[in-house]
């Protein structure tokens, strides 16, 4: 039984032969290997197109930027993980990645997707992004859903990333529309929510990216790629200074039971 629409396998990025590997129709010896950086690998890799330069100093620059925020849960999983099973670091760094959802690191390309409806929305208030971005962000209001990509536990004014990814796409000569929409939710929010959620980094990466142009069904990839380079550096760091075990003792020394015991029983 087939189920979907294919008939036969196929892909478009890469073949080989026995003297040459072909990736998006270029030769990886001859053409890539030495002549491009990563960054602009995995451009060509996704979209079969080598970026141009605001492209690319966006896409490297949102790669540096979500690559690394101390000992966030990702890199505690991994920890944990690694010290129970150190044969298998590939596991460590999959546990790691597994929380790549809507709340953390995975909310860029949800916040991207908030952004392409404050778009279309413009188009029913003659172009009006701040008027369209009223009408979304009180709709997710009366919801009560989140507003993605705003708001950041630690850093209550504006994620500082966010300037710095704005200033690097500003540079570059990068498109500012959706750049644009992602400030003017930011500016709406007070006055629907009641209190100020600043841009995080999170809607920062995708404000920049989808300026250049980038699929938004591959947002979520770019953190996950970015956060993979920061797991394995901190698995490299948990091996010569381990603290795997660490963080789950503090955790089993700190937890409160909340549930029924049998008469008698007396925590230690």
């Amino acid at each position: 039984m087939k189920i979907g629409k294919a008939s036969h396998v196929r892909t478009a990025i890469s073949t080989s032969n026995a003297d040459a590997i072909i990736v998006r129709g270029r030769n990886l010896s001859d053409e890539l290997i030495g002549h491009v950086n990563f960054g602009d690998y995995f451009h060509l890799l996704l979209t079969g197109r080598m970026p141009d330069a605001a492209t690319s100093a966006v896409l490297n620059a949102t790669l540096v930027a979500i690559a690394e925020h101390g000992l966030v849960p990702s890199n505690q999983a991994a920890r944990m993980t690694y010290a129970a099973a150190p044969e298998a670091m590939q596991g460590a760094v999959a546990a790691g990645l597994l929380g790549a959802g809507s709340v953390v690191f995975g909310s860029s390309e949800v916040a991207g997707r908030l952004f392409l409806r404050v778009e279309q929305e413009a188009k029913q208030h003659g172009g009006d992004i701040h008027a369209a971005a009223y009408a979304v962000v009180s709709d997710l209001r009366a919801k009560r859903q989140s507003i993605p990509g705003y708001g950041h536990p630690e850093h209550k004014e504006r994620d500082p990333r966010v300037d710095a990814l704005f200033n690097v796409s500003l540079k570059a000569g990068a498109s500012q529309n959706y750049v644009n929409i992602a400030k003017a939710i930011e500016g709406v929010i007070p006055g629907i929510v009641g209190r100020e959620l600043k841009l995080n980094v999170s809607a920062g990466i995708p404000a920049v990216l989808l300026d250049v142009g980038f699929p938004v069904n591959a947002l979520k990839g770019v953190p996950i790629l970015a956060r993979t380079a920061s797991l394995i550096a901190h698995l490299n760091e948990e091996i010569a200074d381990p603290i795997g075990f660490a963080l789950a003792y503090q955790a089993l020394n700190e937890f409160e039971y909340t549930g029924d015991v049998p008469t008698g029983f007396k925590a230690e």
